[in-house]
């Protein structure tokens, strides 16, 4: 299964989901219209999908695409965060990697604070 993440600054992003739990929870509540957040070389966006922890990681890499349960939360990682130690990526806390950008993930980068995000399958 794809998805695609729509942003006016990145056009359109697909986004190769794994077979977990989060995943398919995700891929019910598409399509999701969301406000984007930065933290570092990370976007984040809230969600209305309400998901506890899967196999929780708090180290992941660049193109990882997380859902962060405690904010309701999709995160797409693309470089350090401010929890970064030297050349790690590290999440505020932990997540459920649910899929991986296809294509170079620091796409991401361009997204700003406040762009609207729509996240929607791909049939």
């Amino acid at each position: 299964m794809r998805i695609r993440v729509v942003s006016d600054r990145i056009g359109a992003v697909e986004i190769e989901l794994f077979k977990t739990h989060t995943a398919r929870a995700i891929w019910g509540a598409l399509p999701i219209r969301s406000t984007a957040r930065r933290w570092g070389d990370e976007v984040y966006f809230p969600t209305p999908i309400k998901l506890d922890l899967e196999d929780g990681v708090e180290s992941v890499n660049i193109g990882d695409v997380a859902y962060w349960p405690p904010e309701q939360c999709i995160c797409i990682f693309f470089g350090p965060t401010p929890m970064s130690r030297g050349k790690e990526i590290r999440a505020y806390s932990k997540v459920n990697v649910f899929g991986r950008v296809a294509g170079d993930a620091r796409v991401f980068d361009r997204v700003e604070e406040g762009d609207r995000i729509l996240v929607e399958p791909l049939l």
